[in-house]
């Protein structure tokens, strides 16, 4: 048997669809916190993604904003391209996008 999620991702990266990191929404009403994710830039915001590549909770105070490193820098050097919001994320962390 292969892996599937392997596959998927090799899959992405083989037809060269466009992949973008972006934000979607996993908080209550009125409690925004969001996951940073890597997905196909045609799927909907909270529809399917790749990977899951951390977490941002603007309803602490200072913000919290947790990222595997490793794997964001990783899914950038594939080509993945941040949203203007998830690029701050970023540059907040260090991380040149």
């Amino acid at each position: 048997m292969f892996d599937t999620k392997k596959f998927k991702v090799q899959e992405v990266i083989e037809n060269r669809m466009a992949v973008r990191m972006r934000l979607t929404r996993i908080g209550a009403k009125g409690k925004p916190s969001y996951r940073v994710v890597v997905a196909d830039s045609e799927a909907p915001r909270d529809g399917k993604f790749i990977e899951i590549l951390g977490n941002y909770n603007p309803g602490k105070n200072p913000a919290e904003v947790t990222l595997k490193e490793g794997r964001v820098r990783e899914w950038l050097s594939k080509g993945a391209k941040p949203t203007l919001t998830v690029s701050q994320l970023l540059a907040k962390k260090g991380i040149k996008s």
